[in-house]
């Protein structure tokens, strides 16, 4: 499942075993934040699991309304953040965003690794797969009247490489699937998310997991 440990990937993985998804993309880049923090106190955020998986959803994924952190875990290096909002019929979670320490030092910043996930589950394609488009996709669902979209979501790129939307889906763990095409570099780590809402807010539960573009 998305945020288990994968063999091999070189030294870009997080811990060596996590696919880093956001907000840095290799160990260089997690380097040159340390640097700048050092010196000049850059981007505190990045030591906040709070706030780094408030900004992964918002900004990265682009699910604007989910504003609230309700509740977080650290243990050692690993943290788990519910991300949610507060709605007419109460307050909402619609994912568990698992984070690691990326990088050596006391301020070695978090990194999403991918989510933990419940009622809606990603499970194709397998976490820290190689792929090609077009991707297929794929999981299970719990749920009634549910409109499932997919986007491929690329670092520092505010529109999606790829979505598919809308898949209408519902049931007890039942399965879904679909496929989406993409374009982005070889080499390079993508999210892929899965969302579904529509009853009490636009995006009522997500999950993701990290796959690596193949090469040509």
């Amino acid at each position: 499942p998305p945020g288990t440990p994968v063999p091999g990937g070189g030294d870009r993985l997080v811990a060596g075993r996590y696919q880093p998804l956001w907000p840095f993309s290799t160990p260089d880049e997690v380097r040159a934040w340390q640097r700048a923090y050092r010196s000049g106190g850059h981007q505190p955020w990045h030591l906040d699991p709070a706030a780094t998986a408030l900004r992964f959803t918002r900004d990265h994924l682009g699910f604007r309304d989910l504003d609230r952190a309700v509740r977080t875990g650290v243990e050692g290096d690993h943290a788990r953040v519910h991300v949610g909002q507060d709605t007419e019929e109460g307050r909402l979670v619609a994912a568990v965003v698992h984070l690691v320490r990326y990088g050596s030092g006391g301020d070695a910043p978090w990194e999403v690794v991918g989510t933990d996930d419940t009622t809606l589950t990603l499970t194709v394609p397998r976490y820290g797969a190689a792929v090609r488009s077009p991707l297929k996709v794929g999981g299970r669902i719990t749920g009634v009247d549910e409109s499932i979209r997919v986007e491929v979501r690329r670092p520092g790129a505010a529109a999606p490489a790829g979505e598919r939307c809308c898949l209408p889906a519902g049931g007890e763990r039942e399965p879904w699937s679909t496929s989406v095409t993409f374009r982005a570099v070889p080499g390079t780590t993508v999210t892929v998310v899965v969302s579904t809402g529509g009853h009490v807010a636009d995006v009522e539960r997500f999950a993701v997991t990290g796959v690596t573009v193949a090469g040509p």
